[in-house]
Order: C-alpha cells, then sequence, then structure tokens
C-alpha cells in the first residue's frame, strides 16, 4: 500500500510539474473571454466608466453660479461640452485599462474588468482610447470657444501622465486628482464666456480636495496592512497624514464659501431685499455646513468611497444636499 501511494504522489507531482511547464505564466483571473461583436462593444461602453459620467455634470456648476443656465444657447453649449469632456475622460479610461491589464489580472476585483477579462482586446482600447483623446479636442475646436479645446488638451496630458508615473508621486496624485474635477467645474464657464470668481475656485478646489483626500483615507483604512495590493501609493501614507488633509480642506471650503455668502452683506444682492425676499445666499451657509459634516462622518469612519456612491446612498445627505440647491438656486435667482 505504501509503495503503490507513493508511486501515486510521484505520478501526481510529475503531472503537475508537466501543468507548470506548459502553462508557466497561467493568470490568476478569469479565463479570457471569447471575444464577439456584442461583447466587445458592451465591454468598451464598461470601460468608459457611465456610473463616473455624473462628475461631468460640474460642468454646469459656473453658469449655475453665475446665473446663466436656463438659456437655449447655454443649454446647447453645456450640453456639447459635458459630452467632449466625457470622450476625454473615457479615452483616459480605455488607455489606463490597456496599460494596466496585466496588474489588473492578478487583483481579485479589477480582473473582471473587460480588458483584463478578454472582453475587450488590448489592442482595441488603445485605438478607441486614442480615437476618443483626437476627436475630443478636434471637434471642440470646431464648435466652442478656443480655451475649450486647450483645456481638453491639457486635462488629457494630465490624466495620461497621471495613469503612467504621477499616481506613484507622493501627494501630487492628490493634486492630479482634484485638478481634475476642478477642470470639470471650470470649463463650463469657460465654454460660456463666464468670469470665473475667485470663491467659486477656492470652494470647488478644496471642495474636491476633501473628497478626494477622505477616499484616499478610507482605503488606507480599510487596506491596513495589504495597501499595497491596491494601490500602491497607500503604503507611503499614514492615516493621520490624509486625516490632516481632508479635514484642512473641509475647513478651507466652508471658509471660502461663507465669505462668498456673507460678501454681498449688506449691498441687496440676495441679503433681504425690501420686498421681503430672505437672505438665500447667507442661509445656504447653514446646509452646506451640513453637508459637509454629514461627509466627514463617513471620511471618519473610513467608508468615503466614490463621492457619487456617498451622497446617494445616504438619505440624510441627499436631502442636505437638495435643500442646498433649493437655496443656492434662490439666491443665484434674486442675486
Amino acid at each position: 500500500m505504501t509503495e503503490t501511494a507513493h508511486a501515486a504522489g510521484e505520478a501526481v507531482a510529475e503531472t503537475t510539474l508537466h501543468e507548470q511547464r506548459a502553462h508557466p505564466s497561467r493568470p490568476h483571473g478569469p479565463a479570457p473571454a471569447r471575444v464577439t461583436a456584442g461583447g466587445l462593444l458592451k465591454g468598451l461602453l464598461r470601460t468608459t466608466r457611465p456610473k463616473q459620467w455624473v462628475k461631468n455634470t460640474l460642468v454646469i456648476a459656473a453658469p449655475a453660479a453665475a446665473g446663466q443656465l436656463f438659456s437655449l444657447h447655454a443649454l446647447f453649449r453645456l450640453t456639447l461640452t459635458f459630452v467632449l469632456f466625457t470622450a476625454c475622460a473615457a479615452a483616459v479610461y480605455l488607455i489606463n485599462d490597456a496599460r494596466d491589464a496585466e496588474a489588473d489580472r492578478a487583483h481579485p476585483v479589477k480582473c473582471h474588468r473587460p480588458v483584463a477579462a478578454g472582453q475587450v482586446p488590448v489592442p482595441v482600447a488603445y485605438a478607441a482610447g486614442g480615437l476618443l483623446a483626437v476627436l475630443g479636442p478636434l471637434l471642440a475646436a470646431r464648435l466652442t470657444p478656443p480655451l475649450v479645446p486647450a483645456l481638453l488638451i491639457a486635462y488629457l496630458g494630465m490624466q495620461l501622465a497621471y495613469c503612467v508615473v504621477l499616481k506613484h508621486v507622493l501627494v501630487v496624485d492628490l493634486v492630479v486628482v482634484t485638478t481634475g474635477f476642478l477642470m470639470r467645474a471650470a470649463i463650463g464657464g469657460v465654454a460660456l464666456g463666464i468670469p470665473l470668481s475667485r470663491w467659486f475656485l477656492i470652494t470647488t478646489g478644496f471642495g474636491a480636495l476633501f473628497m478626494v483626500s477622505a477616499k484616499r483615507y478610507s482605503e488606507a483604512v480599510q487596506m491596513a496592512g495589504k495597501a499595497g495590493a491596491t494601490r500602491a501609493l497607500l503604503t507611503e501614507y499614514t492615516t493621520g497624514y490624509l486625516r490632516f488633509v481632508w479635514q484642512l480642506a473641509a475647513g478651507v471650503a466652508v471658509l471660502a464659501y461663507c465669505l462668498w455668502a456673507l460678501e454681498g452683506h449688506g449691498t441687496g444682492h440676495g441679503t433681504g431685499h425690501p420686498d421681503g425676499l430672505l437672505p438665500w445666499r447667507q442661509l445656504s451657509m447653514v446646509a452646506f455646513i451640513l453637508a459637509i459634516l454629514r461627509y466627514a462622518v463617513f471620511a471618519d469612519r473610513g467608508t468615503a468611497g466614490e463621492p457619487e456612491d456617498v451622497v446617494l446612498s445616504d438619505r440624510a445627505l441627499a436631502l442636505i444636499g437638495l435643500a442646498w440647491l433649493a437655496m443656492y438656486g434662490l439666491a443665484v435667482a434674486h442675486w
């Protein structure tokens, strides 16, 4: 019996050795999917991250702040700008996933991305991303003011540099992601030729930094001890430092918003007109501060993931956001 078992063990070991030699670099992820036309289109769409498109609605931020949102010209120009910015963002996602395909196959979650799973071939992802990266600025150059294509080209250059090297540089990675949000918020004003308020830029910039650093902090908390497996740079940050960044950013964002809201005090701009209108501009500070404080709860717990997921999954935060939008809209309407 012992000799038989020993022989069987040797046979199994020899079979395993042959398999390892035949497949020396077998991926850890799912087996490559068979590529079909329908599957390819679905895979390309999934790779462009449709869920992330909601971030691009920030293009209406500057026109809304200036009260120049509701005209056919503005709506057409902003819709066009939204589509072009979305195309450029999609180009970055496609090129990023094509470049990271091998690394993603070894990741327990990212291995299911269409490019990593083989649903979208790497050359096709590169080609689709390159096409969108060229078409976006070209169409913007023909259909929008000159600064719009310039901003799109700057965004593409910055994001592609981020994919290649900047995401591995301490602090710079936070700045690049924050700047991407700021570009989204600024490009709508540029498309309509609206001067950008200093308070608008400060509030938007530090508000974005607050959410970005809160997300990084949450990732660091959740992946303590194994951070390098998902985002290598997390091993370089400490949770104390990331907490300091999101707290600092939240404070500056609140201060800048309050300075904007109080700037018109006593001038009759949204501050209580003779016709009995409430001071919506000042009242909106309450909702804004409450929204920051509520979001900070999730940041402090280490559960602040994607900003859109946090806002949409928490009913209280969503209601506070709606209240702020209503007050802010009334403040702008009675500018």
